[in-house]
């Protein structure tokens, strides 16, 4: 019987405002597995539980540990505790699959495609924040394959400065940058704008107008995920969706049960589970059952490091439907020689099925060793809660 031997918390130091989070499960055949839970701005709570909960997680085999853990919305260590449950059953997952001597995604299920379309998301790469620096960025993507671009150019927003003089700016700011892209890019391009929580009701529902112009795909995170937003969010849906726009959300919900309160609402077209935070691979998964069946779609949310692009990659592999998967783009050259032992490389702006030598993913220690922890500042999400 395999049992989990040790656990261990890494970070990275990518940039001013990002590192990468991960776990490391070795089990008592000597074989390591890696998850991943980047998290800006709480490290060292995540450190912290991901010490707390070691008693409980070392000893058990790889099937008990996939049965027993699991994610819950309502525990006490809220949104950290359940990035942590979910970077360790990544970590798991990989495990099983490297004594089944096969890539995570035939354990999760039958393949249900060739390939995964991609999506660039430039956020992090543009330092330039100016339209024509979301436009430059766009365009280094395009030259690497890409046709499909995600923009967040609404900086500085919050929604109680929404109806005064300086919000005004700053959201004039964010759709003349669209609007660039657009013209930029020309009309086959998809774009999608992420607006992080940063809108009330008006000020979302007039953005959207100013916006038509750009015709996005998809208006990302309007408002915040709350229950008193939901009957704002059904009219954001209407009159997105009256402009042939999708509205998506949902990257920070944790567990089935939360999203099936989401597709029981009719709040969303799109939903974004992100593996680092919904409850790892499989729970991402049986989300993604869960949309198809109520005509959603299931684009998984991926910012981040390698580690969650792999298991983001692998759910998209077995998921019924998979409209897309995000990418952040060259945000870091660290992000290619992180890994090893799996290939990432993007082909036409997709992902494509791993080779069957493919089956361990490994990470450089020397280059997490070179790039300690350092402290960045929080998320936007966590701001908005202060």
């Amino acid at each position: 019987m395999t049992t989990i031997a040790r656990i261990e918390n890494h970070v990275l130091h990518v940039s001013p405002k990002t590192n990468w989070w991960f776990l490391s499960v070795t089990d008592s055949s000597g074989a390591v597995g890696w998850g991943e839970g980047s998290l800006n701005g709480w490290e060292p709570m995540l450190d912290t539980v991901c010490q707390q909960w070691q008693t409980d997680w070392l000893g058990l085999d790889l099937d008990q540990a996939q049965h027993q853990v699991r994610a819950a919305p309502a525990s006490p260590g809220g949104l950290v505790g359940n990035t942590v449950v979910s970077a360790f059953l990544q970590a798991v997952l990989g495990l099983q699959a490297q004594h089944a001597h096969c890539p995570p995604h035939q354990l999760l299920g039958p393949l249900q495609r060739h390939g995964v379309p991609l999506y660039a998301n430039i956020n992090r790469a543009t330092t330039d924040r100016s339209p024509q620096g979301f436009v430059d960025t766009a365009l280094r993507a395009r030259a690497q394959g890409f046709d499909r671009f995600k923009a967040a150019p609404f900086d500085g927003l919050i929604p109680a400065m929404c109806g005064t003089a300086q919000g005004r700016e700053k959201i004039h700011h964010g759709v003349d940058c669209m609007l660039a892209l657009r013209d930029a890019l020309g009309p086959k391009a998809m774009l999608m704008v992420d607006c992080h929580w940063r809108f009330d009701e008006a000020s979302a529902l007039q953005t959207l107008r100013d916006l038509a112009p750009v015709g996005l795909h998809w208006f990302e995170c309007p408002l915040a995920e709350t229950h008193a937003h939901w009957p704002a969010m059904r009219r954001l849906r209407q009159a997105a969706n009256d402009q042939g726009v999708l509205l998506a959300a949902a990257e920070t919900q944790v567990g089935l049960a939360s999203f099936q309160t989401l597709f029981d609402e009719a709040l969303y077209d799109v939903v974004m589970p992100d593996v680092k935070y919904c409850g790892g691979p499989r729970e991402m998964l049986h989300i993604a059952q869960r949309a198809a069946e109520h005509g959603v779609a299931f684009s998984p949310h991926n910012p981040s490091g390698p580690v969650c692009t792999w298991h983001s990659w692998q759910v998209a592999l077995a998921a019924p439907e998979c409209a897309m998967l995000e990418l952040q783009f060259d945000e870091s050259p660290m992000y290619d020689s992180l890994i090893h032992g799996v290939n990432l490389q993007t082909q036409g702006g997709a992902l494509g099925v791993p080779q069957p030598g493919q089956v361990h993913l490994g990470v450089n220690l020397d280059l997490l060793r070179a790039h300690p922890y350092q402290a960045v500042p929080p998320g936007i999400e966590t701001l908005l809660n202060r």
